[in-house]
């Protein structure tokens, strides 16, 4: 059984992304990301955190704004629109979820399709729908690009398989729905969810497993065909006997007996996610470039 080692690989991507990056500057260009964080949620806290870590890394000038918790739709609209303007910020995000006071379609559909480097504006959602021959549409939602890039680099072949997603989130199972049946992946897609009649029957003819529902351990080692690839995306959290909060995967940790590959979570699609984001910034930049010259 080969381990997806999503941080190994997300470093190999962070690698490659400083390279373009210094292009880049050598033309006087300077990527720029853009994060508009509401609220004291500890998680976003700590992932747009992350995100400003990885951009010093690599080079990318990165600028953000925190909203309080009680921020009105309004006071995000006004973010998204100083961040729309802005000549330095090449792309940006408002980090999801947002408090239940605030329209997130309404403040996600503000954004510029341009500078939507999280790939989810209806807009960018509606190329990736609406095109399945030529080049892929851009931006693509990071998580299903980093779950793709993931398993190419670890030898998965997507090229004709049957996967199963598991999951119809709009960051995750919906967008990488559409994602694989674009020739340049050619996967065949059964779609499903928490609700689907016999899910085991589904899982267990697909040559490769995506889990994006949110469900522990919904996963078992007799729902995986043998040597299938297996990506647990989902993420809970469960309190332990020991009164302490911890992270659990849509997956059982047992099917590591049964599968070809697997993606652990943490440390699998989780960096693939963040490096992602690099690489739509860097993309923006270069097709700016390109405009330009």
């Amino acid at each position: 059984m080969i381990v997806m080692d999503g941080k190994a690989t997300a470093a190999a991507i962070k690698a490659e992304v400083g390279e373009r990056v210094a292009e880049l500057r050598e033309r006087g260009i300077v990527p720029g990301l853009g994060t508009i964080l509401v609220g004291d949620d500890r998680p976003s806290r700590v992932y747009v955190d992350a995100k400003h870590r990885d951009c010093a890394d690599v080079g990318i000038r990165s600028l953000r704004i925190e909203l309080p918790a009680d921020a009105s739709t309004a006071d995000v609209l006004a973010a998204v629109e100083h961040f729309n303007e802005a000549p330095s910020v090449t792309g940006f995000i408002v980090q999801l979820p947002l408090p239940k006071q605030c329209d997130t379609d309404a403040i996600v559909e503000a954004i510029l399709p341009e500078k939507d480097v999280d790939g989810l504006h209806p807009v960018n959602v509606g190329r990736l729908a609406g095109t399945s021959t030529g080049e892929l549409p851009a931006p693509i939602a990071c998580t299903p690009r980093g779950i793709v890039e993931l398993g190419q680099r670890h030898g998965v072949d997507w090229d004709g398989a049957v996967v199963c997603v598991v999951g119809q989130g709009k960051t995750a199972g919906r967008p990488l729905s559409l994602l694989l049946t674009h020739e340049k992946i050619n996967a065949t897609v059964i779609s499903c969810h928490i609700g689907t009649r016999d899910l085991a029957a589904h899982t267990r003819q697909a040559d490769i497993v995506v889990a994006a529902a949110g469900s522990p351990r919904l996963i078992k080692p007799d729902m995986i065909k043998p040597g299938a690839a297996v990506f647990d995306v989902g993420v809970s959290r469960e309190v332990g006997a020991d009164g302490k909060s911890k992270l659990v995967g849509d997956i059982d940790l047992a099917v590591r007996e049964v599968a070809g590959y697997f993606s652990p979570n943490p440390g699998g699609v989780g960096p693939m996610t963040r490096a992602m984001l690099l690489v739509n910034v860097v993309e923006v930049a270069e097709r700016l470039d390109l405009a330009y010259t």
